[in-house]
């Protein structure tokens, strides 16, 4: 059984003002060829098709031109929602889906209630990505007594796991799911420093059963094996989504054979989709030797200049070099750069306008107005009365 495994799209990503969702569209196209010369069987898409609950016309339409293409090709999908897709959303589009042959799951099911499917080569367990306060609810459908697991994400998901592959055994299971796996690797930037997750919110390896043949997992945006029995692999979003993220780590997508009694081989695809994007600190003083530097690279581009700048300044960047997304100064009383980043300020702390302002500019690249700001206010008040 040939198996091609990805997530972590983003259909309607916005960076800096910026939509990327035609890089996107080029990444499925290109897996849409790779459905056909290699024969699949059946792809497998473990969350994250959106980068948000409400996307652009442009997004949706991408990745129903998508299923349409695996239609042509008469291979099957199975879908599960992510973080960052809309759950009702999504669970509203999987009859339409559905008739291209894809089956989505946006919801958590336990094994007795259709969380498993069944077909004639084994059966796959569908898990959706599931937050700790709705694991309470899903905790207490098996102990009878949400309560007792508050606190507790990765034992409930322990539980979770086993109800969902309890029927493992002579034939091909599969796992999807959209989670985080304990020692996962999140390494950051184009340097050598690197994070791997361990704490309350990740999942132990050590859970996923033996009995499975693959664990298809998406959440990560950095290509990896986490776990060798069984087979545990994230394939990486398939472009580069944002600046803090290695322009040359491994991302795309995971070509995995499958045979019963026999390790599932697993073939990364090396491919870079989409453009490149790329940080660029440059002392104030060095800038104009440099720009011609920052013009060469093809990619998207953020400048930070270190020394005191000007708005004068950061115009003129941004109509001279083509492909700068993000032009920031960088003093010495701001810290240097490498300096330990400052603690988040607790939630009851922040001014949500103001935090709203702030996200609007940097990542929707507009300025919101009065009027905008006060609608926002509204909403929040409303919203905070009633909770």
């Amino acid at each position: 059984m040939r198996i091609l495994h990805t997530a972590d799209w983003h259909l309607g990503r916005v960076l800096k003002g910026m939509e990327r969702t035609g890089e996107i569209a080029g990444a499925l196209d290109a897996l849409i060829e790779l459905v056909r010369s290699e024969h699949i069987d059946l792809v497998l898409v473990a969350g994250d098709l959106f980068d948000r609950a409400v996307v652009s016309a442009e997004a949706e339409a991408t990745a129903f031109s998508f299923f349409l293409g695996l239609r042509e090709c008469g291979v099957p999908a199975l879908v599960i929602s992510g973080n960052h897709d809309s759950r009702e959303r999504l669970a509203a589009l999987a009859p339409l889906l559905a008739l291209t042959g894809a089956e989505v799951v946006a919801r958590l099911s336990l094994r007795e209630e259709g969380g498993v499917r069944r077909y004639p080569w084994g059966e796959a367990a569908l898990m959706p990505f599931l937050s700790e306060r709705r694991l309470v609810r899903a905790a207490g459908l098996l102990e009878g007594d949400a309560s007792q697991w508050k606190g507790h994400y990765a034992e409930g998901m322990r539980r979770i796991i086993d109800n969902l592959t309890a029927g493992f055994s002579d034939r091909l299971g599969l796992l999807m799911a959209h989670l985080t796996a304990e020692g996962a690797n999140l390494r950051l930037g184009g340097g050598e420093f690197s994070f791997y997750v361990s704490n309350s919110y990740a999942v132990p390896v050590s859970y996923f059963p033996t009995t499975a043949a693959y664990v298809a997992l998406g959440h990560i945006h950095r290509q990896q094996l986490v776990s060798e029995a069984p087979a545990a692999w994230y394939p990486g979003s398939l472009v580069q989504l944002d600046f803090g993220e290695g322009e040359e780590a491994p991302r795309g997508a995971l070509l995995v054979e499958l045979e019963l009694g026999l390790p599932a081989r697993v073939h990364p695809v090396e491919a870079r989709w989409g453009r490149s994007l790329r940080t660029f600190r440059i002392p104030l003083t060095e800038l104009d030797q440099r720009l011609a530097e920052v013009e060469r690279f093809s990619g998207l581009k953020k400048l930070v200049i270190q020394g005191q700048g000007n708005l004068a300044l950061r115009e003129r960047i941004y109509q001279e070099v083509d492909g700068v997304l993000e032009v920031r100064f960088e003093t010495a009383s701001q810290g240097a750069v490498g300096d330990p980043l400052p603690e988040p300020q607790p939630a009851e702390a922040l001014d949500w306008v103001e935090t709203y302002r702030d996200y609007a500019r940097d990542a929707r690249g507009i300025e919101l107005k009065e009027d905008q700001e006060e609608a926002f206010r509204q909403v929040y008040e409303e919203v905070h009365a009633t909770t």
